[in-house]
């Protein structure tokens, strides 16, 4: 074989077995290959700040923002594996092995399933917070959400391990050649996986929030109506539920977008039976994880505190004795 047949095959010293180098790319990549990197890097960095903030400062240590933390550092890992998955699509090839391709789709799995099992306990946090506030400080502790939280990954790795089971026994089933990174995932499998991570909780988030928003709508107008009785008898009482209000809108946000950047992904994978990644499937993919950037930026808009903590780490006031004390609220 000459020179450049050979500087097309992923690993030339294995002629016949080798995977050879995509060369199929669309003119619209070139903007996916521009952007891509700097979403990257964001998706890292924002979440990173979340990461820091909820865990430095102790008044920051709610249920509900517990619930954030753990999603941040969800967010956190797709932009990592966002950068993986763009080396490899740069490169054409995969030089890591078939069994860290195997653990690499298992990662990933884990980490986008645990994302949505995160979005469940935020909407089942936000519908006991409004439908039944009362119980609220009984029923959501910190050690609870810690117990869920651990759940939540459990449960997202027992899962994605038996979705896999054949390709973690044997890595590499479905490559054709040396350099391939495939994981094909049969229809009784495909389906479970689905259900589990998409139609299942999907579900439990729009049940959840339809009854917050109809909850929440009827306090309102009730809020409105006597607000001058309330502030001269129970003004405590109306700034409590005015927070929680305005927590169950933010969150509302953060779980719309979340809708918006998942579904398309998973309508279009439901509805095309095609195991090849595909120009339009890829993009959805990119959309699926461009949530995990778009998630801090909701904080920014949102959440003062967020603003303040992220002043006070980047001027390295964190450093200071006692900084976590601080009033960040």
């Amino acid at each position: 074989m000459d020179t450049e047949a050979q500087s097309d095959l992923c690993f030339p010293q294995l002629t016949n077995l080798s995977c050879r180098k995509s060369s199929s790319a669309l003119p619209n990549d070139i903007l996916l290959n521009i952007t891509l990197p700097v979403v990257c890097v964001l998706t890292v960095v924002l979440n990173l700040l979340v990461i820091i903030s909820i865990s430095h400062f102790r008044q920051l240590h709610t249920p509900t923002n517990l619930l954030l933390l753990s999603l941040s550092v969800t967010d956190l890992l797709v932009g990592l594996l966002m950068i993986v998955g763009q080396l490899y699509n740069q490169a054409s090839c995969w030089f890591l092995g078939d069994s860290l391709c195997s653990l690499f789709r298992v990662f990933m799995i884990t980490v986008t399933t645990a994302s949505i099992g995160n979005m469940v306990l935020i909407s089942v946090d936000r519908y006991v917070a409004i439908c039944d506030p009362l119980h609220y400080i009984v029923k959501v502790t910190v050690k609870r959400i810690q117990h869920g939280v651990c759940l939540c990954w459990f449960l997202s790795l027992f899962s994605c391990c038996i979705i896999l089971n054949d390709q973690l026994t044997d890595p590499g089933k479905y490559n054709s050649c040396y350099g391939e990174c495939v994981i094909t995932v049969d229809y009784n499998a495909g389906v479970a996986e689905l259900v589990v991570t998409f139609i299942f909780p999907l579900s439990i988030i729009v049940t959840l929030y339809t009854r917050v928003f109809v909850a929440a709508v009827s306090q309102a107008r009730a809020m409105r109506s006597h607000v001058k009785c309330v502030r001269l008898h129970h003004s405590v009482p109306l700034r409590a539920k005015k927070s929680e209000l305005k927590a169950a809108r933010t969150l509302g946000v953060l779980i719309l977008v979340f809708l918006t950047s998942f579904c398309p992904y998973y309508i279009f994978s439901l509805t095309n039976h095609s195991k090849k990644m595909t120009p339009l499937k890829s993009y959805f993919l990119y959309l699926y994880s461009f949530n995990s950037c778009v998630n801090p930026l909701i904080y920014t808009l949102f959440y003062p505190w967020f603003r303040k903590a992220v002043r006070q780490i980047v001027t390295l006031r964190i450093f200071r004795s006692g900084s976590s004390e601080v009033n960040i609220l």
